[in-house]
């Protein structure tokens, strides 16, 4: 039986969705085992079901221990539905719980491993699910689940060092951009009325000044707080109707733009966009380097046909653009090309790929040279990463230190010129 639960931890947090037990007092205990104490507990109907199981989410971790566990099980000779219902026990998450036990279902009815992961591409990515059904089509299952695994704790350690190097330049920013809206607010129309005073109306500033005042000015005009109305809300939509149109425009426009990013069509657009900006472009290539190489060579060894292990490794890399240089490769080989030819002449691949795959060809060791690629790259990665920091926080430092020159120049250098101009008058 599924039941629909909410539940209480002790530190105050809410925790609901669907669990499969016997009875409502084994789902009791669960939640008791968790620290949890039930709330509402209820069966819970076949739609409601599906419907929770796909808004889940399932932590990082949780998502290797099952990956890592299911790899030796399926080593050991353990059958997919024994292996499956076996960690469905173990797992901790009732959601997560759940999500195997619908997987192990589809198993038994014959359904793929992959195509059953695919169900769930909230819980497995779409480089996830390639990578298994590489596994599954190459008979090395055990061994693609144990790289997805190790490829799962690597993309958590890459975001987690960008988040880390992110952290100190963001607050730097938003820091920056409150006081120069402060400033261009508050402060920018005093001195403005000062230099006014000192100079007249027909007073000659720089043209710097003239543009910090002419921000200022928009700034003022379109903000909220010069037109905080006296009772009603409705004289601030009279009188912001710029500000109000470009907070609306620009939520339409980021909703649609995130709609068309999930579409094929916007996905090769921004897929090709990253692939365009400086530094990202490195890492992604870099990844999608490391994972043809790693998952090419993988299938090839198990005696995969190199056009299979095109198709299968091209939707394990993770970008839509080197994908289809990828299915390109695939239409060059079949005519009888050498998949090196195609390789180094790639936009995104680096020179060295193409002449090391001539190599592996030449010499018949292609999987052993990939793993060395493969190796190479991930340690390229991880230096990319590490240097990201040191290279934004600098930038950062430079951009806000141009910026408070540029208000000080543009403040003080007037009003020191004006305040001569009247000494000596």
């Amino acid at each position: 039986m599924k039941f629909i639960y909410k539940a209480q931890t002790k530190d105050g947090r809410t925790l609901s969705g669907t669990y499969e037990a016997p009875d409502k007092q084994t789902l009791v205990a669960a939640l008791t085992k968790q620290g949890a104490k039930p709330i509402l507990i209820r069966l819970a109907s076949e739609s409601e079901t599906l419907k929770a199981v796909k808004k889940g989410k399932v932590k990082h971790k949780d998502l290797v221990i099952f990956t890592r566990q299911l790899s030796t099980l399926v080593s050991a000779g353990v059958p997919l539905p024994r292996s499956l219902q076996t960690l469905q026990d173990q797992a901790e998450s009732p959601y997560f719980k759940s999500v195997i036990a619908n997987i192990s279902k589809d198993v038994e009815s014959g359904v793929s491993l992959g195509d059953a992961f695919g169900k769930y591409p909230n819980v497995f990515s779409e480089v996830f699910v390639n990578m298994v059904k590489a596994g599954e089509s190459g008979g090395i299952l055990d061994a693609i689940l144990k790289r997805v695994a190790a490829q799962i704790e690597k993309d958590a350690t890459i975001r987690k060092k960008v988040k880390g190097a992110m952290t100190y330049p963001t607050v730097i920013l938003s820091i920056t951009v409150i006081a120069f809206f402060g400033l261009m607010t508050f402060v920018i129309p005093k001195i403005g009325k000062i230099l006014t005073d000192l100079g007249g109306p027909d007073a000659k500033l720089p043209i710097y000044t003239e543009i910090l005042l002419k921000i200022s000015a928009f700034t003022l005009d379109n903000s909220i707080i010069s037109h905080l109305p006296p009772l009603s809300f409705i004289p601030l939509i009279n009188k912001t109707p710029n500000l109000l149109f470009m907070i609306i425009a620009a939520t339409v426009v980021g909703i649609y733009t995130l709609r068309y990013i999930r579409t094929p069509a916007g996905k090769l657009k921004f897929h090709g966009l990253l692939l365009r900006i400086p530094v990202i472009k490195d890492i992604i290539t870099k990844v999608a380097v490391a994972r043809f190489a790693r998952t090419f060579a993988a299938l090839t060894s198990a005696g995969v046909t190199v056009l299979d292990a095109l198709e299968v490794t091209g939707g394990a890399i993770g970008n839509k653009v080197i994908e289809n240089e990828l299915k390109a490769a695939a239409i060059e080989v079949r005519n009888g090309r050498p998949l090196s030819a195609p390789i180094a002449a790639s936009k995104h691949f680096p020179p060295i790929v193409g002449q090391m795959l001539a190599v592996g060809e030449e010499t018949g060791q292609m999987d052993t040279i990939l793993v060395k690629v493969a190796d190479f790259y991930e340690e390229e990665v991880d230096t990319v990463i590490d240097s990201l920091s040191s290279i934004i926080e600098p930038v950062m430092i430079v951009v806000l230190g141009s910026i408070v020159g540029l208000i000080a120049a543009s403040v003080m250098g007037p009003i020191t010129s004006l305040s001569q101009n009247v000494g000596n008058d």
